[in-house]
């Protein structure tokens, strides 16, 4: 039964593996060249996938760029179930990868506290 458990994560990481290589390809919009594919997770039962991006301009584009990846899903799909061997390919639904924004700006936080600190010591 382990092997079952596994085979979700097997899968995301394959699509997210695929979907890499496809978007940047396949896609005929600004920021599929400034995609990032951050994670994926497949439904235990192998029927949507929740895709996971972040994107090299920022946040900025996130909401369009979110609706794009959206918008094209069925396509991505379609384009997934000629390269992989599997049963049946899970829905695709794309949400923006927060965490990478979330850690420069920590990063930053961090940076300005340590340069403030500096300064009082002086």
């Amino acid at each position: 039964m382990k092997t079952e458990s596994n085979r979700p994560r097997r899968v995301a990481e394959l699509i997210r593996r695929e979907l890499a290589m496809l978007i940047p390809r396949e896609l005929d919009d600004p920021h599929a060249h400034q995609i990032t594919i951050t994670g994926a997770e497949v439904s235990r039962d192998m029927s949507s996938a929740r895709i996971y991006y972040s994107l090299l301009s920022g946040a900025a584009e996130a909401k369009q760029t979110t609706k794009s990846l959206n918008r094209a899903a069925g396509f991505l799909r379609h384009a997934l179930m000629e390269r992989v061997s599997l049963r049946s390919v899970p829905a695709l639904r794309f949400y923006f990868d927060e965490s990478v924004e979330r850690g420069a700006r920590i990063d930053s936080l961090i940076e300005q506290a340590l340069s403030e600190d500096k300064q009082r010591q002086k």
